[in-house]
């Protein structure tokens, strides 16, 4: 009886690993299908439900995977993601046979909520700005938005500071409440292409969270907001992968940001940062110093260029909460863009009449009402005078799980996630980190030394199982991450579907 017992169960699990699996596992699958026969009918595990779940294993589009040939592109090679909310986009870029990154897609945000400027406590309707790192164990399969994945703020910089949040995310739905909402149709192609990457041994995708693109036009535009400082230390960030296109590794120490760093010459280990600490010694590579210092160097005579012009500076405090891109406000009546750009008029009328990438609920909200009064303006710490190294947090503590051991089981390499930014000073040498009494806002979790480069899905994905009403009326409470913590790990996540196979 045990025997049967015994057997029926391991004849579930091998089931749905194979269903997920079924690109590395074709034999088995067909092995374990014929040998379980009439055992699989009292199948009734999580296991089962969860490889069947039809919303998260969706195929990447033919016309994507098309793409990702022509780009020279593996369908599992790593990705990286970046949002920008005044855009009100996000790109996927995924690693080309080169080893660098090259972007695959561009999609337009479907509702983001708060102002421009990083999260600082909880419910105040902010999402989040930043470096931040996406293991297996924050994608939800069967989250109330349809499907989303955990930003996983607050990372270590974001509690050096004391700030506060949860349950920040990356959703369907187009209803935000501090998170990033797209619509149904858009987390799923975005889902499918995390899902492979994990498939392709990737231990956890870098997002990339921005207020704006970091361009020399934006910066003298937004030159007098109380955020600049914490802006132009994400910006060290952005222009490492602007001139590399190599994911930065992010540390942080002293309460700042830390990219690229490396160990000194004459040291025997690598530095070990830590969010609150004094940073340690460090250099960055000599190739990347110089090309980010050259960058900016352009970018402060182009700013100092603008603002000579009279470039006006944009209004602060409008109270209006959040923004949605134009080609979804020119679908609803008397919508807006609210804080992203496009503005209404003519612009938006001739979008009406072009078709919207997914659909848009009814219960969408389009941007609306004060969050903070002009008194009060949401706004990150501010530390003096910038010191030589950026804020951070030792890399981010996420649990290898079943994605990563199958990586190294098979070959295929992994990737760190720590996160760091910093001013480059005028050579690349060993830096001392100076001591800082002030705090600085916003900041995530990335990944370690350079990206190795890795080895290296289909029909419009299906409508949401969940009725709008019931999407609209449940809290994601269940994809809840606990401050100070690593996200929860589900029964129904990655990392728990085979669990009994670690």
């Amino acid at each position: 009886m045990y025997a049967i017992v015994g057997g029926a169960e391991l004849a579930c699990r091998v089931w749905g690993f194979a269903l997920i699996y079924r690109s590395l596992f074709r034999a088995l699958i067909t092995s374990a299908a014929l040998g379980a026969g009439v055992l699989l009918a009292g199948c009734n595990s999580d296991e089962i439900s969860l490889a069947a779940n039809a919303k998260a294993n969706q195929p990447v589009p033919p016309k994507l995977v098309a793409e990702m040939t022509e780009k020279d592109m593996e369908l599992q090679s790593p990705i990286l993601v970046r949002l920008f909310k005044q855009e009100a986009e996000l790109e996927v870029w995924k690693q080309d046979r080169s080893g660098r990154f090259a972007l695959l897609k561009t999609y337009p945000i479907c509702r983001w909520s708060g102002d421009l400027g990083p999260k600082v406590r909880e419910g105040d309707r902010q999402a989040p700005e930043g470096f931040y790192s996406i293991s297996p164990a924050q994608m939800n399969p069967q989250s109330a938005y349809y499907l989303s994945f955990n930003t996983g703020y607050p990372n270590a910089y974001d509690r050096s500071l004391g700030h506060t949040g949860s349950q920040l995310m990356v959703h369907g739905d187009c209803s935000s409440r501090g998170c990033y909402a797209m619509t149904d149709e858009q987390i799923a192609e975005i889902y499918s292409l995390g899902r492979e990457s994990f498939f392709g041994g990737q231990k956890a995708f870098q997002l990339q969270a921005y207020p704006f693109r970091m361009t020399p036009l934006n910066m003298a535009k937004h030159r007098n907001n109380p955020n600049m400082p914490f802006w132009k230390m994400i910006k060290e960030g952005y222009d490492h992968f602007e001139v590399t296109r190599q994911e930065p590794k992010v540390d942080f120490c002293e309460k700042k940001y830390v990219f690229d760093a490396a160990k000194p010459a004459d040291a025997k280990r690598d530095p070990v940062f830590e969010a609150s600490a004094k940073c340690p010694a460090y250099t960055i590579p000599d190739e990347i110093a110089d090309a980010v210092r050259e960058k900016q160097q352009q970018d402060q005579v182009e700013i100092a260029k603008l603002i000579a012009k009279g470039t006006p500076v944009v209004r602060m405090n409008t109270g209006i909460d959040g923004g949605m891109h134009k080609v979804f406000a020119a679908k609803l009546p008397d919508a807006s863009t609210g804080l992203s750009e496009g503005g209404e008029g003519q612009s938006l009328s001739l979008l009406a009449l072009s078709r919207a990438p997914g659909t848009i609920p009814s219960t969408v909200n389009p941007p609306h009402g004060p969050v903070t009064s002009p008194q009060e303006p949401l706004v990150a710490s501010i530390a003096p005078a910038p010191a030589k190294l950026a804020s951070v947090s030792p890399p981010n503590a996420q649990s290898d799980g079943f994605f990563s051991n199958l990586a190294r089981k098979v070959g295929f390499g992994a990737g760190d996630t720590t996160a760091s930014a910093q001013p480059i000073p005028s050579k690349p040498k060993v830096i001392e980190a100076k001591r800082h009494e002030a705090s600085r806002p916003d900041a995530s979790t990335s990944k370690t030394p350079k990206p190795e480069v890795k080895q290296a899905a289909t029909r419009l994905p299906m409508k949401p199982a969940i009725s709008e009403a019931h999407a609209a009326a449940a809290p994601p409470a269940q994809e809840a991450l606990v401050a100070g913590s690593q996200p929860i790990v589900q029964a129904n996540s990655f990392e728990s579907r085979f669990s009994g196979f670690k």
